[in-house]
């Protein structure tokens, strides 16, 4: 699996800095148009695909940057217009764009073509984990001399780059306060209006989402049962480091005794960015992969699952929607504290305990999967934990997003009434 760290990242950055100069350069003289630009820093969905259906219905032109061969042919395979967001064509766009949605930074669309642009960022989930300006990880640099002073800059040029964001949503109050601090924004520029991003757990009927979601997960991993439960795990990001929650072949085996005897079967997502292998040292149908390469995003799935098992991923916010029961995972919970950090204390979101090996997790896991009280003491647990972090639950957050962006000064589509 790949990984990737804020140091390399920021190293890279750090090289580029005269290309970004003469990008800059370029956006002063190039006019702006009226046309909505989107870009994703995790392939063709999340937050950005949703107000980009919601912009293109209003009558707006609008068009997609893609990073990859397979995100091209899977924004192709949706209806979308698509530019490589590389090279001068996707300079050009991205220079040219009245309107730029981005879910993870800038370098969603064409980062040398943003200067001078309406910034729209509309993140990628609820921050429990410090990030940004909040987190020192955010500005690592390689250990070599003068990294202070090379942190410093990478400072900046993190600063200079968020104040270009003229709209950012947040799903709560709550949570607007830890983007304002992440990102180093005033809070006429950071919104309550919900997040586009899980509209797709809220619209329709539960039966009618868990059934578009189940067909989804037949596309992805194959059938699965009917009868058949399923436990997602989803881990996050280490900043390049091994997951430290990797099976030994003697977890994995109790693993699948676990989901043998409660008719389960475990979904691995772990993640795009993340480094350790999760394949069981036996083939069986009980354990399947979802990675990013088959679903690039996990959201529209997520109605399909009963259980999530995950650390400090933001689902365990999103899940509540769904009232589904969280298992925490994470024995590194006291370094990842000190070196990342937690906005509040994790404890307070992992109420019901926090597992530090597989062995618990197994026990918790087996809990909620043989006793209905209990899982359903634990689904109310989770939606009360969503209520405190989401603000609305209606299916129109994105909505609420564009009449935001609207009112900004955007204009209307062309021909427009």
């Amino acid at each position: 699996m790949a990984s990737f760290s804020f140091g390399t990242g920021n190293a890279a950055k750090l090289l580029r800095i005269p290309l970004y100069a003469l990008g800059r350069l370029g956006t002063l003289v190039v006019p702006r148009g009226r046309r909505w630009v989107f870009g994703c820093g995790a392939g063709v969905g999340d937050g950005a695909l949703a107000l980009h259906r919601h912009a293109a219905a209003e009558g707006h032109d609008t068009l997609w940057l893609t990073g990859s061969a397979r995100e091209a042919a899977d924004a192709e395979a949706l209806g979308l217009r698509t530019v490589p967001r590389g090279g001068l064509r996707g300079w050009w766009a991205t220079a040219r764009a009245g309107v730029l949605v981005v879910t993870h930074g800038l370098g969603d669309v064409n980062r040398y073509g943003n200067g001078g642009a309406f910034v729209v960022q509309l993140w990628h989930g609820i921050p429990l984990k410090r990030i940004g300006l909040d987190s020192p990880a955010t500005t690592q640099v390689p250990a070599v001399p003068g990294a202070p002073i090379l942190r410093r800059l990478v400072g900046l040029l993190y600063r200079g780059a968020a104040q270009r964001i003229r709209v950012l949503p947040a799903a709560s109050h709550r949570a607007r306060a830890r983007l304002e601090s992440a990102f180093g924004l005033s809070d006429d520029r950071v919104v309550v209006t919900g997040e586009p991003r899980v509209d797709v757990l809220s619209i329709g009927a539960p039966q009618e989402r868990r059934a578009h979601a189940r067909a989804l997960l037949a596309e992805a991993v194959g059938v699965i049962g009917d009868a058949d439960r399923v436990v997602l795990y989803a881990p996050t990001w280490r900043d390049g480091a091994p997951d430290p929650s990797v099976p030994t072949a003697e977890e994995w085996m109790r693993i699948i005794r676990v989901l043998e005897e409660h008719d389960a079967v475990l979904l691995v997502r772990s993640h795009p960015l993340g480094d350790g292998s999760y394949t069981p040292p036996l083939p069986t149908e009980r354990v399947r992969a979802l990675p990013s390469t088959s679903v690039s995003d996990v959201t529209p799935v997520l109605a399909a699952v009963d259980v999530l098992i995950t650390d400090y991923s933001s689902l365990a916010y999103d899940v509540g929607l769904l009232d589904m029961p969280v298992v925490f995972l994470a024995p590194d919970v006291s370094e990842y504290a000190r070196t990342r950090g937690f906005y509040g204390r994790f404890e307070d979101v992992a109420a019901s305990g926090v597992a530090t090996g597989w062995e618990a997790a197994l026990v918790r896991l087996a809990l909620l999967l043989g006793d209905p009280a209990a899982f359903d003491e634990a689904s109310r647990r989770s939606a009360t934990l969503s209520a405190e972090m989401h603000a609305f639950r209606d299916g129109q957050n994105t909505r609420r997003v564009y009449r935001t962006i609207r009112a900004r000064g955007i204009p209307a589509p062309k021909g427009a009434a």
